[in-house]
């Protein structure tokens, strides 16, 4: 379990108390794996990182397969953030996309919900559900996708990732909208 973990980039914190083994052989066990020493520093401690905008799309992807994952796969806590981390990863470099959720904001993310500091909140637009601070109104909720802030996308190269004509997976919606192209109208 722990190789797996360190291969999916959990910090030497979460290995601490997610696997049964001491910290220096999870530093060996990390430095025989990546070649390096573990990152030191704190963990993500903020829930506003998860409300902007790409950030929120990739936040929100994440989490419902968290979800599901819980909740009709049955899966246990951490085998779900282990296998939805891994369906992320894979959808979004099917689709030619750039991880933006790492394994440590990922596992956080699962924190702030458990901890009551983030919710689901279902659009009025498309139905869809997506991260958003706890205890806001979630009467007329428009996500980031129906309504993408002004210059959304505009820091990077355009590049458009076009979703198979016979998929049905509702990430690749998800994955073709958020492309900075149909963000802001091809500018």
């Amino acid at each position: 379990m722990a190789i797996e973990l360190i291969e999916l980039g959990a910090r030497l914190q979460f290995l601490e108390s997610e696997v049964g083994l001491s910290r220096e052989r999870l530093i060996r066990l990390y430095k025989e794996l990546k070649g390096v020493s573990p990152p030191k520093g704190l963990l993500p401690f903020s829930t506003d990182w998860y409300m902007t905008w790409l950030a929120n799309i990739h936040s929100s992807m994440f989490y419902n397969m968290y979800r599901f994952m819980l909740e009709e796969a049955y899966e246990t806590p951490l085998r779900a953030l282990i296998k939805s981390y891994r369906l992320y990863m894979e959808q979004i470099e099917a689709h030619g996309g750039e991880v933006v959720l790492d394994f440590t904001r990922a596992y956080t993310m699962v924190r702030f919900f458990e901890s009551d500091m983030l919710q689901l909140s279902t659009c009025s637009r498309c139905g869809g559900r997506f991260v958003a601070h706890a205890h806001d109104n979630k009467h007329g909720y428009v996500c980031v996708l129906c309504r993408p802030p002004s210059r959304a996308g505009k820091a990077r190269a355009p590049k458009r990732v076009e979703a198979p004509a016979d998929s049905d997976f509702a990430s690749d919606a998800v994955l073709a909208r958020a492309q900075p192209q149909a963000a802001v109208g091809g500018h």
